[in-house]
């Protein structure tokens, strides 16, 4: 036991404090006695997959109070693209971030789930039109989309814009942990993605080619971060916020309102209070981020800038409801409204330091999305005040961009299974 005892004390107490702090309090800092001047600039690779299966409600045996759900698809999400960063110190404590991705691709795929086909799918065999009338005298012969299907896009990103600010700094005053406070300005730049094009074959000249990104909508990040050194190990804290705000040129389900076929409910009312561009337009949702890790140093000389560390997070994640693109918005060519739903996971990263004005990283984690409704606008609003919202055909009430076939309930689209997986690698140069 005393052995034991001694070997841990050794962990814990043999490394300095005023050693590196951990990569996510990492800030730069200016106009120090030692250091007039720090830069950091990141290069790294980022690809996510998201797959999901989507079910669809359906009534059993016309009984209005006997949904149940029936499978259909797999949902198939992948984005790469290369981020590029810098960040630089403006006085003691106090960083300018600047990043700009570069999409590579933002593909989706969507198939039948086993069991499900072109004879049975509720999917290429729908009974209603947008309006809610029945499609065909025949029966249910329209289609919602072709399945299988794949959509094409990618090209620059929105640019962040970032200051952070460090009350107090671990490596100054080894008393104290490392705090941060920062704000991380997502700006509109990326050209905006219309879902109403057909971006399912670039090489087509029929088609409209490899979609754009951009959703024209400004994000402010808040953001809150400490950690601690002890020894190896760097417990850490990170917690934020994202407040969406809809930008110039945001999409607005309203601009297909002339489409043959009407892909929405009640075309007539766009444009009409109070379905005005802002009402039917984007809505992104907020997303709050919670994020408890630990970075271990097995290996660090302080007197050389060399570091290997293993950076161990869990993950959480609230996405809120909104009206925004989905899983399914660019097979059913138009703005989604999902309820909210929780990301939860981890992840596991390596961080090596061969001297101070390199380092490199790696890291892969896992998300558990929530089930959660694709297809869920609501029906209109109560203009008369008489409780309810009139349905008629020609209502004022009538929602433009509800559609009859899937936001009514007994029709409804929902994710469940979803699972998301990240990989980045990248680097970092210092000066």
């Amino acid at each position: 036991m005393h052995r034991f005892r001694a070997v841990i004390a050794a962990l814990t107490l043999g490394v300095p404090f005023a050693a590196s702090a951990a990569e996510i309090t990492r800030i730069a800092s200016s106009f120090e006695d030692d250091d007039p001047f720090d830069l950091f600039l990141d290069v790294g690779f980022e690809r996510t997959q998201t797959r999901a299966k989507i079910v669809r409600e359906q009534l059993r045996g016309g009984d209005a109070t006997n949904v149940s759900e029936v499978n259909e698809l797999w949902y198939k999400g992948v984005d790469a693209r290369l981020n590029l960063a810098v960040a630089f110190g403006l006085w003691k404590d106090l960083e300018f971030s600047f990043k700009l991705p570069i999409v590579f691709q933002q593909n989706e795929t969507w198939n039948f789930v086993s069991g499900t086909n072109q004879g049975n799918s509720t999917i290429t065999n729908s009974c209603y039109n947008a309006d809610g009338s029945p499609y065909s005298p025949e029966g249910c012969v329209g289609r919602l989309f072709q399945v299988p299907q794949e959509s094409y896009r990618g090209g620059l990103g929105n640019v962040h814009f970032g200051l952070a600010y460090a009350f107090f700094n671990q490596e100054k005053d080894d008393t104290k942990p490392t705090w941060i406070v920062g704000i991380d300005y997502e700006a509109p730049t990326a050209k905006q993605r219309d879902p109403s094009l057909d971006n399912t074959d670039p090489e087509d000249p029929l088609k409209d080619g490899r979609g754009n990104v951009g959703d024209r909508v400004h994000k402010y990040k808040l953001y809150t971060t400490f950690s601690r050194k002890m020894g190896v190990a760097e417990p850490y804290f990170k917690a934020s916020h994202t407040i969406p705000v809809r930008g110039p040129g945001a999409y607005s389900n309203c601009d297909q309102s002339g489409a043959n076929p009407p892909n929405l409910g009640a075309p007539y009312n766009c444009y009409r209070e109070p379905w005005t561009r802002q009402e039917t337009g984007i809505k992104a949702p907020s997303q709050t981020a919670l994020t408890f890790g630990m970075e271990l140093v097995p290996f660090e000389n302080a007197a050389r800038s060399q570091k290997f560390a293993l950076d161990v997070r869990l993950l959480g994640n609230y996405v809120g409801r909104g009206r925004y693109y989905n899983e399914l918005s660019s097979a059913l060519r138009k703005l989604l409204t999902s309820d909210d739903y929780f990301q939860v996971g981890g992840q596991v990263g390596v961080i090596a330091r061969a001297a101070e004005a390199f380092t490199i990283r790696a890291s892969g984690n896992f998300l558990y999305n929530t089930d959660h409704l694709l297809t869920s606008e609501a029906i209109g609003q109560d203009l008369n005040g008489d409780g309810t919202v009139d349905t008629a055909v020609g209502s004022p009430e009538l929602n433009p961009t509800f559609d009859w076939r899937y936001d009514l309930v007994s029709r409804r689209f929902r994710a469940i299974q979803s699972t998301t997986f990240r990989f980045d690698l990248g680097a970092t140069f210092s000066f």
